[in-house]
């Protein structure tokens, strides 16, 4: 059973950095695609960024493209989100997540639906 459990998240202010965190386990190493998604209140869970398997490729989505860093630690055991230039509008519930994917590099690998496996969320807070 895969787990993943995310930290890092915090209240910052705009302009900011921020790292957040995610620890993976029950997994074979380089069997999935780990991406990062958000959720501020009210709204739909949105992609923000995918690596995938293997660790090379990555891809953004257009509104944190620049500012936003994903990464993977050499034993594929950590999930990065590097965080930069934070906006008021960045300021969601920050999941981490797995799921077997068949790349097309496009907004539709960051579709919710094509990940399994989900970590329970680190609050980020940027305030104006």
């Amino acid at each position: 059973q895969v787990q993943l459990v995310e930290s890092g998240g915090d209240s910052v202010q705009a302009g900011g950095s921020l790292r957040l965190s995610c620890v993976a386990s029950g997994y074979t190493y380089n069997t999935y695609s780990m991406g990062w998604f958000r959720q501020a209140p009210g709204k739909e869970r949105e992609g923000v960024a995918v690596i995938y398997t293997g660790g090379g490729v990555t891809y953004y989505a257009d509104s944190v493209k620049g500012r936003f860093t994903i990464s993977q630690d050499n034993a594929k055991v950590t999930l990065y989100l590097q965080m930069n230039s934070l906006k008021p509008d960045d300021t969601a519930m920050y999941y981490c997540a797995a799921g077997r994917i068949a790349p097309t590099y496009s907004d539709y690998d960051l579709r919710a639906g094509a990940y399994n496996y989900w970590g329970q969320g680190t609050q980020v807070t940027v305030s104006s």
